[in-house]
């Protein structure tokens, strides 16, 4: 008995629905496993991590604050990926686009912060950002549309020039290096938070960060630019088919290096929130946003809409299972991670199925479709 895989020619979007949900269900029953091995109660574990520990919290408008902090880097990371990947360029220097925008933008509130103003500062921190991210973004596809290199290796490496870049900053005392406490013994990065800081819109004790705002008007921005101008139009085409988008007439190679340019500007700009937030720098200021966000990226299949739930729910896991680890001795954060690849992986398999079906031949010939 033989098998092949053939491609299926619809799947209802009913069982598209249930195919997703059975996986990331999946996921967390094994998850809920690995808990009672470990002792855990998984309902009690869940239920802290799903409500990231709000219920019955009297300060749980700080949970959501700092909730807010993960889910904004992650998603204006996510959709700054999906325009990459959308013309099938595989942008996997997130990480090292985002430490270079922490980095400039980190060095305009040093420098500027004392002398300009708030609102002027943090505008430099974010176009400072934005260009060191594209042009470290567009070195890559430079080298692509001119020699043909591995955008997926090359962006890959790019992440840990920068990465041993920020990791030099963090430890080399001298006196030209700002970004260190000149009072302290041993190398720290010191805080310009005094100094200049992205502003909160107060309601009530909560307090709203105008980057979520921004956040979210950024996404409209690139769901409508995808959609309705001919630019979105030419990343569709180049992604369907390169050789396609050359005999319409497209400059593929200026298309490339116009949207890594944007995408990693993107990622830039979530740097600067990031930082302009915690008001510090530091060598993990990614939190792995980067690699997380190719993972929100896939599973919400670089869809602008879609990227902003899945990006919700991933934050919710992620510091939800910061607040419940806290209260669990037996496990750390790590199990966060755990779950995602699960996730991740079990909602690829409902994809794939979604996509193709298995047929098995047996003998004599005879087909059955799986």
């Amino acid at each position: 008995m033989r098998f092949h895989v053939v491609k299926r020619d619809s799947c209802p979007l009913w069982k598209r629905l249930a195919l997703y949900v059975g996986a990331v269900a999946a996921a967390l029953v094994l998850g809920g496993l690995l808990l009672l091995a470990l002792g855990v109660n998984p309902v009690a574990y869940y239920s802290r991590m799903f409500t990231m520990g709000m219920v019955g919290n009297k300060i749980a408008y700080k949970s959501f604050e700092n909730y807010l902090k993960v889910f904004v880097p992650l998603v204006l990371t996510a959709v700054a990926l999906s325009l990459a990947f959308k013309m099938r360029f595989w942008n996997i220097g997130g990480e090292g686009q985002f430490i270079l925008g922490a980095v400039a933008a980190s060095a305009v509130a040093f420098q500027a912060g004392p002398v300009l103003p708030g609102a002027v500062t943090l505008l430099l921190m974010c176009l400072c950002a934005m260009l060191a991210a594209g042009l470290y973004g567009t070195l890559a596809a430079a080298l692509k549309v001119k020699f043909g290199t591995n955008e997926t290796l090359m962006t890959l490496m790019l992440n840990y020039i920068a990465l041993y870049f920020l990791t030099f900053l963090g430890e080399t005392k001298a006196t030209w290096n700002f970004f260190l406490d000149p009072t302290s013994a041993r190398p720290i990065f010191v805080s310009f938070a005094k100094t200049v800081s992205f502003p909160r819109i107060p309601m009530g004790k909560f307090g709203l960060n105008v980057c979520v705002l921004f956040t979210f008007a950024v996404g409209a921005l690139v769901f409508v630019y995808l959609r309705s101008t001919k630019q979105g139009y030419e990343i569709a085409v180049v992604g369907d088919s390169a050789g396609t988008a050359r005999y319409a007439g497209m400059k593929v190679n200026t298309i490339v290096l116009r949207t890594v340019f944007l995408s990693a500007c993107l990622i830039g700009l979530a740097a600067a929130f990031k930082v302009g937030t915690a008001g510090i720098l530091s060598t993990n200021i990614t939190d792995d946003v980067g690699w997380t966000g190719i993972i929100v990226a896939w599973l919400a299949q670089m869809n602008t809409a879609v990227i902003f739930l899945v990006s919700a729910l991933i934050a919710m896991l992620q510091y939800g299972s910061d607040v419940a680890a806290a209260t669990v001795s037996q496990v750390d954060s790590s199990f966060a991670n755990m779950l995602q690849g699960a996730i991740l992986f079990l909602v690829l398999a409902a994809d794939f199925s979604t996509r193709f079906r298995v047929v098995l031949e047996g003998k004599g010939g005879r087909k059955h479709g799986a």
